[in-house]
């Protein structure tokens, strides 16, 4: 009789497969549950660590698969790719991650002003353990925050304010920011602080956003805060945040600038 050989599977290459399917499904699914909404933040962490280890697993389970395939002529080269290609996608935002962790300071509060930020008035009485307290700024805090982002700073603008507080209103809709009350009357106080609600884009980590509008003799200044609520690194949001904010306000102000100069 003849004897058929028959080729075995690689056991790696299927949990490779296995775990990296997984490992992709969970972090979407829970991405998207914190993204919007359904799914708070201290137990999201938790179900991002878990998909990072799973990812991981999958990953070194793919090139053990590889290396049985090479050596001992296994099936499974598909099921390994498959796994490999999984875990490094779930990945790739961790390495991001890591990448922002190294290069950015330890802050997980950002202003425009530090020797007189902008106050969180009802951001502070949200807050509650396990979220970061609101606490004045420290100077070795300061220090840092000068040397990584020595560009960060408020605007002045040679316009009403009323005109400033409706183009600081529509940037806030249009990114769809949360306000924590409605817009003060322009008429009131000669400064007036706005707090909203910001999201990270990717994953909705929320922040803290107080923008004050203030005058100054015959101009308007705008100052920002922007004060993560978890974690103990931001990895460059707020201040990432606070410059893109600030940078559309500006291309508004001139456009209505020209604009009335046109007129």
């Amino acid at each position: 009789m003849t004897a058929i050989l028959e080729r075995r599977f690689s056991p790696a290459a299927r949990w490779s497969r296995r775990l990296g399917a997984f490992s992709a499904m969970l972090f979407v699914v829970s991405g998207l549950s914190h993204r919007f909404g359904l799914l708070e933040t201290v137990p999201f962490l938790w179900l991002l660590g878990l998909s990072g280890f799973l990812a991981l697993s999958g990953l070194l389970f793919a090139v053990a698969g590889f290396v049985q395939i090479w050596e001992h002529g296994l099936l499974g080269l598909k099921a390994a790719g498959l796994g490999a290609l999984f875990s490094v996608l779930v990945l790739l935002p961790y390495a991001v991650s890591t990448y922002r962790f190294a290069v950015h300071p330890p802050l997980v509060d950002i202003s425009t002003d530090i020797s007189r930020p902008p106050q969180f008035r009802r951001a502070a009485a949200l807050r509650t353990p396990p979220m970061n307290a609101l606490r004045p700024g420290r100077q070795e805090d300061s220090l840092l925050q000068q040397e990584a982002y020595p560009q960060l700073s408020g605007r002045r603008y040679e316009h009403a304010r009323e005109s400033v507080m409706e183009a600081v209103s529509a940037l806030i809709a249009a990114r769809r920011w949360r306000p924590l009350e409605p817009m003060p009357p322009a008429a009131g106080s000669s400064s007036i602080t706005v707090e909203v609600v910001a999201h990270s884009f990717l994953l909705g980590f929320l922040s803290d956003v107080a923008i004050r509008i203030e005058d100054r003799g015959n101009a308007t200044y705008v100052d920002m805060r922007s004060a993560s609520r978890y974690g103990r690194h931001d990895m460059g949001d707020n201040a990432q945040r606070i410059t893109r904010f600030l940078n559309d306000l500006d291309r508004r102000m001139e456009a209505l600038s020209d604009l009335s100069g046109g007129e």
